[in-house]
Parts: structure tokens; sequence; C-alpha cells
């Protein structure tokens, strides 16, 4: 017990600031790609994904396609990089387009508005696995240890959705998870929000041009925030989960 009470006055408090301060990635942590300048023919086919789109010379990412591979970044040094970045969580799906256009923003779901102005304090999470290969459950689970303390800020996570005011859902939605992800969505009350973490759950990732996912939780849920990256760190997830909050409107712009 004395071992643990010199041990804490020696290093003090080890929890992380965020968002009270922010939080600096480590050297060659790999957040976002980004374009650089302009390109041409045979772009789009360094992703395996789909993620990269080329219009006119101009070079977009989606970054809720892209699964940080760095092909793009091998291949072509002088038009993509890594960006080191934590705060990647958008309400828009158009807003995870890098460098160029997305999708129109009136089809869009809207930001929560004046319903997340409700979810302040105390907030319940639900978290639904709909066909994650795991990587997102890492750094989910790690929201609880003492480092990223998520209790904090008011997040605690509970088994029913009927207590839930946040719905968190990784991977891409498999045909046999469509139906418990719906029920789950319908029995949490009113305001309720829908956070699609990874790339799997905001696209569908690898797997959604074989038809086995859904394409993405948009497709069958109104999602409100999407946090993009295969798997997000845990500081991704926890901004994803402010801006449904309304605690946080940081957002990166398209």
């Amino acid at each position: 017990m004395l071992e643990w009470l010199f041990r804490g006055l020696r290093h003090g408090v080890v929890t992380t600031r965020y968002p009270r301060r922010p939080e600096t990635p480590p050297v060659g942590f790999r957040g976002r790609v980004d374009p650089v300048g302009r390109g041409g023919v045979g772009l789009e086919d360094l992703c395996p994904t789909g993620a990269i789109h080329v219009s006119d010379g101009r070079i977009s990412v989606d970054r809720g396609s892209c699964v940080l591979c760095g092909a793009c970044v091998a291949a072509e040094p002088e038009l993509f990089s890594f960006v080191a970045d934590y705060q990647t969580a958008a309400h828009r799906r158009g807003a995870l387009f890098t460098g160029g256009k997305g999708p129109r923003t009136e089809e869009l779901r809207p930001a929560l508005g004046e319903r997340s102005r409700t979810l302040r304090r105390s907030i319940h999470i639900r978290h639904v696995d709909a066909g994650s290969d795991g990587s997102e459950e890492w750094e989910i689970h790690a929201l609880t240890n003492p480092y990223y303390d998520m209790q904090r800020l008011g997040f605690f996570f509970t088994l029913t959705p009927r207590h839930a005011d946040v719905l968190l859902v990784s991977g891409g939605v498999t045909a046999s998870m469509r139906e418990p992800l719906l029920r789950a969505f319908e029995a949490m009350p009113e305001p309720r929000a829908v956070v699609a973490v990874g790339t799997d759950a905001c696209s569908g990732g690898f797997s959604a041009a074989t038809g086995e996912v859904a394409g993405g939780v948009d497709q069958l849920l109104p999602v409100d925030v999407y946090v993009p990256g295969s798997p997000p760190a845990p500081i991704a997830i926890l901004h994803g989960l402010l801006l449904a909050s309304g605690v946080l409107t940081r957002e990166i712009a398209a």
C-alpha cells in the first residue's frame, strides 16, 4: 500500500488532461492522410479501399474509407502525407473528405444541434460490435483505463440500450447484426446519438465491395458523429463522444 502511495507522489497525476489541454500524438502517428498538390491518372488505383478520388487534377481522400495503410504515401510521397492528429471526428460524412468535395451537404444528416445540449453530464454509452475485426474494441476498452479515464468527463458504459444516451457502433454491419443493431437503437430513449467508430463503421472498409456488410452504419441508422481510423486512437474516440455530447464543437472541415 505504501509503495503505491509513494509511487503516486513521485509521478503525480498521469491521466491525460484532454480536452482541457491538447494531446500531442507521438512521432510517426498516422492520424489521417492529406493530399498535397495535384495529380493525374492512376492515383485512384493506389488505394485498396477506393478512398482516393481525382477530379480535374484535384485530389481528395475519403477518410471514412481510408484504412491508413500508407500505400499512397509510400508510392507518391510528394502528393500524400500522414498528419499526426487525434481530432478527426466529424458530424457529417462529407466532412471526412480531405482536399476535395464530398457528398452534397443537403443530403447529409445534420449535426445534433439542439438535441446535443441535453447530453451534458452522466452520458451512458451502449457499445455494439456490428462486425468489427476487434481492433476498435481494444481502443474502446482503453477509454476506461487510468490514463484516458473517460468517467472523469461523465461518460459511462451501460449494458442495456434502454439506459443509453449514445449508441457506439464499431465494424461494418453484417447481415446477422442488422436486426440486433436496429433493436438496440429503437430501445434507446430520446434524445439519442449514434457514433460510428472506425473505417468499417464509417464506410464498410475493405468489406464494402463484397456485399457482406451494409457499407457503413449510416446505411441503417442516422449517424450523428463519424470517427474515422483503422482503428482510431482512444483520444480520437473521446473527441467523437465529446462532439456527440455537444461539449466539444471542433470539426475537421471538408
